[in-house]
């Protein structure tokens, strides 16, 4: 009896230890009996969080699965645009395990490298759609953010029949090969040489606009001076007109003989000047009687 007890007590160590299983912390476990997934009460696969779970030894196998979100980096591809000009997009997804049962069966027993495979091929075939449609500025910069909006929404529908949940996608980069990098250069040269040369156009208009502008205020001014020195020596002439008039009423002995200064230096300013006037007129009589008669 006492042979027996020991193998008995190794037996139940063995077991007890085969019924026991620990799902770590970011992992959740499924129990497969007779190579079909035990299901819970909803007809869903029966999920073991973290923690001490048992099951039955022998008949059940646990398979541990990484429910924390995964990143498929994915490889850089080559699509078409609606031009038929090749672009090289590079992708990444972000997914975890939505239905663990289906995961487990879709994946060949829950194959990372298996469900990335499939999810790849979706992801490849919504970025082809997608970029078939789209012109490469569209591309590059105007409709980016909807092209991965739209592919992202066709990835959470499709990856249903996987078993995961697709939470993001991100084109990381847009390469342009090699033999139309040039010719796409060239035209977004030309496209800002001729914007570069509108602008300078529109200057050169507005130069122009401003040089008439400041030519038209010169003459406004110029010619507001010229009035004003105008008016000025109208004033001028006859207020010197005013004076020469009071000074003839009050001594026009003295207004004759300054007038007849003036006319001689006028007359005899210029040495080769030649004068025909009678010795006896009017006009030398200051030379020849020089002292003013007393009023």
């Amino acid at each position: 009896m006492r042979k027996l007890l020991i193998p008995l007590i190794i037996i139940s160590l063995v077991l007890g230890l085969m019924s026991v299983f620990v799902v770590d912390e970011g992992d959740r476990g499924i129990v497969i009996r007779f190579g079909r997934v035990l299901k819970a009460d909803d007809d869903m696969a029966k999920i073991y969080p973290p923690g001490l779970h048992f099951k039955v030894p022998v008949f059940d196998s646990v398979k541990v699965l990484d429910a924390r979100i995964q990143t498929m980096d994915d490889q850089s591809d080559r699509f078409v645009t609606s031009e038929k000009k090749d672009v090289i997009i590079d992708s990444y997804v972000k997914w975890k395990i939505k239905d663990f049962g289906q995961y487990y069966l879709s994946t060949g027993g829950g194959n990372r490298l298996t469900a990335e495979a499939l999810l790849q091929r979706k992801v490849a075939d919504g970025l082809r759609a997608e970029i078939g449609s789209k012109t490469i500025k569209e591309i590059v910069s105007e409709k980016r953010e909807q092209v991965m909006a739209d592919v992202l929404t066709e990835l959470q529908e499709g990856a249903n029949d996987i078993g995961i949940e697709v939470i993001d996608l991100r084109i990381k980069k847009i390469n342009l090969p090699d033999e139309i990098s040039e010719s796409i250069y060239a035209r977004m040269r030309a496209e800002r040489e001729t914007v570069a040369r509108r602008h300078r156009s529109q200057g050169r208009e507005k130069a122009e606009v401003i040089r008439a502008q400041a030519e038209l205020e010169v003459a406004t001014v110029l010619a507001e001076a010229e009035r004003t020195a105008r008016v000025t020596r109208g004033e001028a002439d006859a207020e010197v007109a005013r004076i020469y008039a009071n000074t003839f009423n009050k001594e026009p002995e003295f207004y004759n003989f300054l007038r007849s200064l003036q006319a001689y230096e006028k007359s005899f300013n210029n040495k080769g000047d030649i004068m025909v006037v009678d010795p006896n007129s009017e006009f030398f009589q200051y030379m020849k009687e020089p002292t003013l008669k007393a009023n």
